[in-house]
Formats: C-alpha cells, sequence, structure tokens
C-alpha cells in the first residue's frame, strides 16, 4: 500500500469527535424495530415458519439490510427508518389480534419459588432457559459491528460514527463495549450451571479453563499482528496502540474474570464488584498521572507502544462483569433457585421490568458521572474510564429490555413450556434464524469479517467509491457472511474459540 494512501486512510479515521447518545439510541433502535416486524409476522402469520427463499431474503432484508441502511443511507433520518419498521408492525398486529398459533398464558396462578423450582427439576426442564431475546439482541450487536468495520472506510459511513479520539461517544465506540458486555452475559451460563450442581471448581482449575479459551484469542491477535505490519495496513495507532489489538483484550480477560469468580460474590454482587473496578480504575485516572500518561508519553517502549490495550483492560473487565451480573439475572428460568439480585436488592418481576431496572440504575450512575453538577466526567473509549463503562452498561440493558419487550408482545406464552422439548420448540418458533446464525458463531463470523475487510481495504479504493458502489460492495459483503453464518448454523456447526 502506498505510503501516501495509507496515510489518507489513517487521517480518515482519526481525530474525529463522535455523535451524541441521542442519535446512536435512534439508530441503534433498528435492531429491535426490525426484531418487532419479524416477531408479528410470525407470531401472527407463522411467516417464517416454513423457511423458503422468501422467508430467508425478508429475514435477512430486516435483521441485516435494515442496520446496514441505519449506518449509511438513513444515517440522517434513523426515525423515518424506525417509522418504516414500526408501521406495519402496529398495523398487523391490531389487524391480527388472534391467532391460531398464539400461545396463551396458564389460567392457574404460578406456585411460589419453592415449589416453582422443584416443579421444574421434576419436569427436567432445568434451571435455564432459552432466551430468544438474548440470541436476537447477541445477533443484532454481532451485525453491526461486522457491518461497520468494513463500512467505515467508506464515505457512505458519517464520520460521527466511526470511533472519537479520546473524549466523547460515537456509534463504534459503543460497538466495542458492546462486544464485551455481550460476552459477559452469556458468560454467566457456565457459572450457572456450576451453581445449579452445587459445585466450586478451584482456583487453579478455573485459572486453567481460562487460559485455554484465552490461547485461541490470543492466536488470533498474533495473526492480525502480523497481517496488519506485514501488509503495511492502515492502523490507528492511539486506538489501542502500536501493537495492541481487540483480540488481545479478550484474551486477557477470562483469566482476570477467574480471579473475580472465586471472590465471595454470595456477600458481594458481582454488579458491585464490576462498579468497585470502574470506580477504583476512574480514581487511579483522576489522582495519578496515568491520564497523561496515556494521552501524551512517547512511545518509546514496548509498554508506553501498547498502554491504551493495557490500561483500558479494566474498564473492559468491569463491563465484562456488568454483563455477567445481567446474565446471572436473566438467564436463569423463571422459579428458579438460582435467581438473582438486582443491584443487591431481589426483584420479583419479570425479565423485561428487570432489565429496565438495570438501564435505568446504570442511567442514573451515568447521569451523576458525567453531569457538570456531579462528577463532571467526559466519556472515553480510549481510556474505558468510569463513564464509559455506565454508558455501555445503561445502552446494553436498554437494548435487552427492548428486545425482551418485542418477545412478550409478540409470544407472551414462550415461557410456560410443560417439558423441555415443547419449550424448545417454542423457542426455535420465535427465534430469527439469521441473528441465530450471527449469535451462534459470533467470534469466527467476527474474524471472518476482519479478513473480509482487509480483502476489501486491498483492492478497492474505498475513499473514491461513491455510495452506488459501496453499497452495492457492502450488500456483497453482508450477504457473503450471512451466508457462511447460516450454513454453519444450518449445517449444525458451532465454531468455539
Amino acid at each position: 500500500m502506498a505510503q501516501s494512501y495509507k496515510s489518507l486512510k489513517e487521517d480518515f479515521v482519526s481525530n474525529l469527535s463522535g455523535s451524541g447518545i441521542g442519535e446512536i439510541n435512534w439508530v441503534t433502535a433498528v435492531a429491535p424495530a426490525a426484531v418487532l416486524l419479524w416477531s408479528v409476522l410470525q407470531s401472527r402469520h407463522d411467516f417464517f415458519s416454513d423457511y423458503g427463499l422468501v422467508a430467508v431474503l425478508t429475514d435477512f432484508l430486516l435483521n441485516v439490510a435494515a442496520i446496514l441502511s441505519a449506518i449509511t443511507v438513513y444515517s440522517s433520518s434513523p426515525v423515518v427508518l424506525n417509522l418504516l419498521l414500526l408501521s406495519p408492525a402496529v398495523c398487523l398486529y391490531l389487524l391480527h389480534p388472534q391467532s391460531r398459533t398464539r400461545q396463551k398464558r396458564p389460567a392457574q396462578p404460578l406456585p411460589n419459588n419453592g415449589q416453582a423450582s422443584a416443579h421444574k427439576e421434576q419436569d427436567g426442564l432445568g434451571a435455564l432457559s432459552e432466551r430468544p431475546f438474548v440470541t436476537h439482541y447477541r445477533g443484532s450487536m454481532m451485525v453491526v459491528t461486522c457491518l461497520a468495520i468494513l463500512a467505515v472506510d467508506f464515505k457512505v459511513f458519517p464520520r460521527r460514527f466511526a470511533k472519537v479520539e479520546t473524549w466523547g461517544t460515537s456509534l463504534m465506540d459503543m460497538g466495542v463495549g458492546s462486544f464485551v458486555f455481550s460476552a459477559g452475559l452469556v458468560s454467566a451460563r457456565p457459572v450457572l450451571r456450576a451453581q445449579w450442581a452445587d459445585s466450586q471448581s478451584s482456583v487453579g482449575a478455573s485459572l486453567k479453563a481460562a487460559f485455554r479459551h484465552s490461547l485461541p484469542l490470543l492466536a488470533l491477535g498474533l495473526v492480525r499482528l502480523y497481517s496488519v505490519k506485514g501488509l503495511d495496513y492502515a492502523e490507528h495507532v492511539s486506538e489501542y496502540g502500536v501493537h495492541w489489538n481487540f483480540f488481545f483484550t479478550l484474551a486477557l480477560l477470562p483469566p482476570l474474570v477467574a480471579f473475580v469468580q472465586v471472590l465471595p460474590t454470595g456477600i458481594v454482587s458481582v454488579d458491585l464488584i464490576a462498579l468497585l473496578v470502574s470506580c477504583t480504575f476512574q480514581a487511579v485516572l483522576d489522582s495519578t498521572s496515568v491520564t497523561a500518561y496515556i494521552l501524551t508519553a512517547p512511545r518509546d517502549n514496548l509498554l508506553s507502544q501498547n498502554r491504551e490495550g493495557l490500561i483500558s483492560i479494566w474498564g473492559y473487565l468491569s463491563i465484562f462483569l456488568a454483563g455477567q451480573a445481567v446474565g446471572l439475572d436473566i438467564l436463569p428460568r423463571t422459579g428458579s433457585r438460582l435467581s438473582k439480585s438486582i443491584i443487591g436488592i431481589r426483584l420479583n418481576r419479570p425479565k423485561t421490568t428487570r432489565l429496565f431496572v438495570w438501564s435505568v440504575w446504570y442511567g442514573m450512575l451515568l447521569f451523576l458521572a458525567v453531569s457538570y453538577h456531579a462528577l463532571g466526567l467526559p466519556v472515553s473509549r480510549r481510556l474505558a474510564n468510569l463513564p464509559y463503562v455506565l454508558w455501555v452498561s445503561a445502552f446494553n440493558c436498554t437494548q435487552l429490555a427492548l428486545f425482551s419487550a418485542v418477545e412478550s408482545l409478540a409470544f407472551p406464552g414462550l415461557y410456560s413450556p410443560t417439558d423441555k422439548k415443547s419449550g424448545s420448540q417454542r423457542c426455535r418458533r420465535a427465534t430469527s434464524q439469521v441473528l441465530a446464525a450471527f449469535n451462534r458463531n459470533g467470534l469466527a463470523i467476527f474474524l471472518l469479517a476482519n479478513l473480509l475487510t482487509g480483502l476489501v481495504n486491498l483492492t478497492t479504493d474505498t475513499l473514491q467509491a461513491g455510495q452506488g458502489k459501496a453499497m452495492v460492495i457492502l450488500l456483497a459483503y453482508a450477504s457473503i457472511l450471512s451466508i457462511i453464518a447460516m450454513t454453519l448454523h444450518w449445517k449444525n456447526i458451532a465454531i468455539k474459540m
């Protein structure tokens, strides 16, 4: 790659100031709006039960192409795109209030927690329940992440959506944090299974498993490092550092989390540990020269060259733990003895209500952190500081609450099965196959997206591509990712990394 063109590419993604949180919320609201239309079509008309070509294309258009439109051609009018998705959904819902396949809630009152737990165990339902709304949330997050990493190299993708240099908020800044939060959310599953079996792993066993999980991520980080340096690929040094990349950050998290999981979480809940880590890190940033070191120090040794990636790991650890805390709360089956508390307080309410409580809690803390009359701290993804952690947590809890609300509206009797088989059938019917495919092999698809992004940038002058050419390339790219993800899903292949 010619040096002049490389410099132009680096300048294209550098020194950006981002956009407002409100705009980011409107753009990302397209995902739950699209899932609402998908859910109404399925719950009222069984549109996706016979999964033929028309259903596949509709699924792709709603849950991939709509998101692509939101971050490109509709980036200046996301409200319009939301209305285009919500209007037919509302009309279909009101015109067809009853459906022959719609599951009704059981007429009998539920037993108390102890009785419910015993009843579920007797029926073989287990402690954990499939959560289609979690699949939709994670699948949509993976779709927008994969689309953005290539779209950012084209002018059709607004510069305000790209990662900010130091202070501020943007769509891609949220994408990085959401990836970690989402990983933390599903990391609650093995923890819950261990609690259900009344087993506790030793520190040594936990660390061994953590390092085993980290090795593939470390290998991916090394491959990316070699590829970027070997191909003289454009890179944004202040994002993570000279040699560091996001895969190294992901690789460091499992060992750190393993240490946290041996703490007495029965006394101090995981969400409070996450808050404690983030507040302590923020105190270090405010009371020492660490912030100045990250922002201004010369890159004259290996540590200073990669200071952003190494030091921000504490913020990402907090985000991961915040996600895990939410997972511990919403993943257990209703009535299970594994039900957790919210911010230390047990709240026996539906999942949607609990998620809105989480979002309000983190939203209030975010307001206190950034308010001029309180702490007055700016958001910084580069530092992964306290406001960034709170913003990511509040945003993802709100997204989960919206997806949960959509599910409750379209499939009200989803979580009242009589046996495990019928429960799985209901959940499959309520789950988009495209989003399930992106969710199932998320990290592998993310790696493929990185490889395809590199290929496009090495073969195409993305800076000179007009809107039409850019959209053709992006649609082809989205289609390739979707086809591969769907093929793996249909063949029941899960690539674990």
